[in-house]
């Protein structure tokens, strides 16, 4: 093999096991993204699979129900334009009230339930999860530096 093609080879093996570095890096990149939702995104579908994902919005009013078989709680988590369940079986935060921004993280199962393994709650008046007031904004809720407002679900038909 002549100096040319020895180093040709080198090059080549050296650019192989870059590129499969490369790839198992992004690889375990994608299965550590957590990806934000806001109600609306899951009613149209933007959410598939059996992937853990980030749900914002705000705990509608009169809607937080303690589910008493399991320990857990159930509540509604709106952008103002779509609800959607929710079910946490935890200590919820402190902070942790009906018409605050919340984001919770876990699974959508297949009867459109959202299964919360951990929900975050803001921590003062004025603060909103920035990924929870993008959401609110694109509803139309919330004006830029407006501070949002307490929500009230109306009773299902």
């Amino acid at each position: 093999m002549s100096r040319k093609r020895r180093r040709l080879a080198i090059l080549l093996a050296a650019m192989s096991v870059l590129g499969a570095a490369a790839l198992l890096v992004l690889n375990a990149f994608e299965d550590s993204l957590v990806f934000f939702y806001s109600p609306s995104d899951l009613a149209s579908g933007a959410a598939s699979g059996d992937r853990v994902i980030r749900l914002g919005g705000l705990v509608a009013d009169g809607s937080v129900e303690q589910l008493s078989e399991s320990g857990g709680v159930r509540f509604v988590v709106t952008d103002t334009q779509t609800s959607l369940p929710v079910v946490y079986i935890g200590v919820l935060p402190d902070l942790f009230r009906e018409g605050q921004g919340i984001v919770a993280q876990g699974r959508l199962d297949p009867t459109g339930v959202f299964r919360a393994d951990e929900v975050l709650a803001k921590h003062d008046e004025t603060y909103l999860p920035p990924e929870v007031a993008d959401a609110l904004r694109r509803a139309g809720h919330v004006a830029d530096g407006e501070a949002p407002r307490a929500v009230t679900l109306e009773p299902a038909p």
